[in-house]
């Protein structure tokens, strides 16, 4: 396989959207030296997301059983408070087509689901890790201190995963001591387009596979058959808690997660073509702007409190 496409986003997010990002983001020459932002009270961030524009969700226990099968039909998905639909990756700016994602959990695991609207659904590829980034997909990271986790899926089902961990993490967090992370199975990753992140490279193991996951896809339509007008896909996704223990061990995080407990997650969707101009279409849309094409930025990722409050459809979750 070849190495430089194993770098995840170096064609479709790297190459392919450069003249986008330079019109979007650099109207001014010193918008293009520095990636830094000022916040409500003018001090100065390290990151292209402002922290007063990071969104904020608060994750119900489910009202009941759930069946992973990409229906979304059960109560707790019917009642919950899904996300406001995505906006540009770049500029926060609305999107030809809706997108929204729910979280929710119980004892055993964690369930993030995907509304897709897309009046052509395409997928291209069946196999497992194939590169579903050049495809349509939806896309899902959830970080701990030193380490974050990325998946991705088409509406084939077909998935794709990698474990990253901050080399200055990769020792004193403890994944150094661990067999699926020694130093022969990670490679060394910088990001896309944010290469100065104030805490450096990763190491990503490219083979690692979430135990346990569940994931189920439903077309409202007919797979790449263009002379019908389809109304979209549907994601359903189960994350079991023991799975999450990797993430949690440098700063001994409860799983499940206690009641006012808060991760960082990211929700996301890639698309291969854009909105006609003069939209300003990336073709990256997210639930909460990154103000730069790179989605490997916990810092920017939405805020995810968990309560042990049930999903109730009297008192719904505030999402924002």
């Amino acid at each position: 396989m070849n190495p430089i496409l194993e770098q995840h986003h170096l064609l479709k997010r790297v190459f392919y959207p450069v003249a986008v990002m330079l019109t979007l983001i650099c109207f001014l020459p010193s918008s293009c030296i520095s990636q830094e932002t000022t916040g409500p009270t003018g001090e100065r961030s390290k990151f292209p997301c402002p922290e007063n524009e990071i969104a904020r969700y608060t994750a119900h226990r489910a009202n009941g059983p759930i069946t992973i099968d990409g229906h979304l039909n059960e109560p707790t998905w019917t009642n919950a408070s899904w996300s406001p639909r995505f906006h540009d990756i770049l500029t926060g700016g609305k999107t030809i087509h809706d997108t929204r994602a729910c979280v929710t959990w119980d004892e055993k695991n964690l369930y993030v689901a995907y509304r897709v609207e897309e009046p052509f659904v395409h997928a291209r590829f069946t196999n497992r890790n194939a590169h579903i980034y050049q495809d349509n997909d939806v896309e899902f990271f959830i970080a701990g201190r030193d380490a974050y986790y990325e998946f991705e899926i088409n509406a084939f089902n077909t998935t794709y995963e990698v474990f990253f961990i901050w080399e200055e993490g990769y020792e004193s967090g403890g994944f150094s001591k661990l067999p699926e992370f020694e130093s022969s199975k990670l490679r060394s990753f910088n990001g896309v387009a944010m290469n100065n992140h104030p805490r450096g490279k990763r190491l990503g193991n490219f083979k690692w596979y979430y135990p346990g996951m569940q994931t189920a896809v439903q077309i409202d339509g007919t797979v790449n058959n263009d002379s019908d007008r389809d109304r979209g896909w549907t994601v359903e996704l189960a994350f079991p808690w023991r799975g999450l223990e990797s993430l949690a061990k440098s700063d001994n995080r409860a799983l499940p997660p206690k009641d006012g407990d808060l991760w960082r997650m990211d929700f996301s969707r890639f698309n291969t073509y854009k909105e006609a101009p003069p939209a300003k279409d990336s073709g990256g849309w997210v639930w909460s702007k990154h103000g730069i094409w790179d989605s490997h930025i916990p810092e920017c990722f939405p805020y995810i409190r968990f309560t042990t409050n049930i999903v109730s459809a009297a008192h719904p979750a505030p999402a924002k």
